[in-house]
């Protein structure tokens, strides 16, 4: 336990803190996909925010025609005002085309989706929905500081599970690539971007103003690129970090499709555009020696810290981790990010509007197959869903 402040303030879980929050005005978007249907993490999570009763719940779902409907049914059985608004049905895929904003799909857009029905409200909070550990805490936690005079506030929270530490990406990758920068740029930005003690986290409150002027990166880049858009709008004074204590995600693999080698693409992109519009001119001949150098570094520290805390730690893999990660330092290519809400070229009722349309053309033709199964999580609600899919 410890109470040192960062840069930007820092709010510590001394307690077992419990703030006023104002959640009756707030919006909570928790993007979804379909392998979260019926898991026990999501019905946690939903569960859960039943005891905190926000103004509205927005899942922006990625989910094929045959299990948005089912999906969305399973989401109308918990007692909160849950809207759910489909991702991936044709209208809306051709509003976004007519307007200029086809592209890629990902995590980005979904929750850029959301957070312009979010902004009737006067708060926004974003959270996933896997973690295995989830309390209604942790919504009052992350709007407190937002409550209470700061734009924007990000959770954090230390990866130790199973004996041994994970936030591999955040650790080896975006920690020594910021300090690689900051080795050879002096820049706020980068005093910025390592303030944060798990950047890569995916909860953050906002003002409905700050979410407004979000420019979103359209995939895995998500988080880091909200720190960046953060720091142009908020800065130090208006930024918070709040600990959420104890938390669980999926673990993923280094390689494969969608394995941490491949988020690391995105999340460097993400990372050195920030960097790039703040001002920094970026010695990329040099910058993958450096963050080779400033990783192995880390990896001998987070060796003693393991040591000292009797986890299991292989600093031979985590040096092969170094070596991949390395490979995704490049310039940031075509800015690809999708706009502001306070500047996009459509609105958030079109949106609304054109998925909701889509979600009703394809829920009549699911509910009743699914209703009637008794394997189905809708029908069981009383017991252990199915699902987890590739935990």
């Amino acid at each position: 336990m410890e109470y040192v402040q960062e840069r930007v303030t820092t709010l510590h879980a001394l307690s077992e803190p419990q703030p006023d929050a104002p959640t009756g005005r707030a919006a909570v978007v928790v993007p979804m996909t379909e392998r979260e249907y019926g898991t026990l993490a999501a019905e946690r999570v939903l569960a859960a925010l039943e005891t905190v009763d926000p103004a509205r719940v927005v899942v922006p779902l990625r989910a094929t025609p045959a299990r948005a409907g089912p999906f969305a049914a399973w989401l109308d059985t918990f007692d909160v005002d849950v809207e759910t608004l489909w991702c991936d049905g044709p209208r809306l895929a051709d509003l976004l085309a007519e307007r200029g904003l086809d592209g890629s799909r990902g995590k980005g857009r979904d929750v850029w989706l959301a957070l312009g029905q979010a902004l009737s409200e006067e708060y926004v909070v974003v959270h996933d929905a896997d973690t295995e550990t989830y309390s209604p805490a942790f919504v009052r936690r992350l709007l407190s500081p937002v409550a209470n005079g700061h734009a924007f506030s990000k959770g954090y929270y230390a990866r130790v599970e199973d004996g041994a530490l994970y936030g591999r990406l955040f650790r080896l990758f975006f920690r020594p690539l910021v300090r690689a920068l900051a080795d050879a740029h002096a820049a706020p930005v980068l005093e910025y971007l390592e303030s944060f003690r798990y950047a890569l986290a995916g909860e953050f409150a906002a003002t409905t103003d700050l979410a407004a002027s979000l420019r979103v990166q359209r995939g895995w880049g998500l988080e880091v690129g909200t720190l960046g858009e953060a720091f142009r709008y908020a800065g130090f004074e208006e930024s918070a970090q709040v600990d959420l204590g104890r938390y669980e995600h999926d673990h993923r693999a280094v390689s494969g499709p969608t394995g941490l080698a491949d988020m690391s693409r995105a999340v460097g992109a993400a990372t050195l555009r920030a960097v790039e519009d703040a001002g920094v001119d970026v010695d990329y001949d040099r910058l993958a020696e450096r963050y080779r150098t400033a990783a192995h570094a880390l990896v001998r520290q987070y060796g003693a810290d393991a040591a000292f805390n009797d986890l299991s730690y292989d600093p031979a893999d985590e040096r092969d981790q170094v070596a991949t990660y390395a490979e995704a330092i490049a310039e940031p290519g075509p800015d690809t990010r999708l706009p502001a809400w306070e500047t996009a070229p459509l609105s958030p009722e079109e949106v609304a509007n054109a998925a909701r349309t889509d979600l009703e053309s394809v829920i009549d033709t699911t509910t009743e197959s699914t209703s009637t199964s008794t394997s189905d999580p809708v029908a069981r609600r009383d017991g252990a869903p199915t699902g987890g899919g590739d935990r």
